[in-house]
């Protein structure tokens, strides 16, 4: 990694030799700590996407056509180098790398989450969006595999509000604002255990089932 977790916490008490933005403090985070790609994003003002497309079909949800991702372990001085390419970016993690994700209704994902964390659950980051989004990060691979573990549950015929996230897509990481709706939180922040080592989706997937089932019915 490019700096050591001493390394953010001098960022964060103000020694830094130079002046650096506060997104490229976050990004830098993200790579260097938490070992994620990132990638700079639009960002949208009264439903006008910062991408110029009056059209848009994503506004303030997508990553900029151009922009590069920032792989991990990028160091404070390369993510502030890309970053100033794209001032006031979201900023964006891209899935099915590192991890999916599971997306459920916010209320259901904050009652599965007291509930798995009473089991004893092996958990990962869970962050809420404001258009009342919970993201449950998982292992890779469990998009794919996500309509197999559902039926071997029981639960492929049912009424579900869940989804998984998986290659392809982005998610929006605090405190970045999504879609100009306001700013995304950590319900469960990321930790160095499951950073890079999130829970396999199964073990979460029964509860999340069964709490989003009974929250539509």
């Amino acid at each position: 990694m490019g700096f050591t977790i001493g390394g953010i916490r001098d960022m964060r008490s103000g020694t830094r030799r130079r002046s650096r933005t506060s997104e490229g403090t976050a990004v830098a985070e993200y790579t260097g700590l938490w070992g994620w790609d990132v990638v700079p994003g639009a960002r949208a003002v009264a439903g006008v996407c910062s991408c110029g497309d009056a059209v848009c079909a994503a506004p303030g949800a997508h990553p900029f056509d151009f922009a590069q991702v920032v792989p991990a372990g990028a160091t404070l001085d390369e993510v502030t180098a890309a970053w100033a390419q794209f001032p006031g970016a979201a900023v964006l993690l891209p899935v099915g790398r590192t991890f999916d994700v599971l997306e459920v209704a916010e209320a259901a994902g904050r009652r599965a989450l007291v509930r798995l964390e009473r089991m004893g659950v092996p958990l990962g980051p869970v962050s809420v969006s404001p258009d009342g989004r919970a993201h449950f990060f998982v292992a890779p691979g469990a998009a794919a595999a996500l309509p197999e573990l559902l039926y071997r549950m029981g639960w492929d015929d049912a009424d579900l509000d869940l989804r998984c996230l998986g290659p392809g897509s982005y998610l929006t990481a605090p405190p970045s604002d999504h879609a100009g709706l306001g700013h995304v939180q950590w319900l469960r922040p990321p930790s160095l255990d499951t950073a890079t080592k999130p829970p396999q989706a199964r073990l979460l997937l029964g509860t999340l089932a069964y709490i989003c089932h009974r929250h539509l019915a």
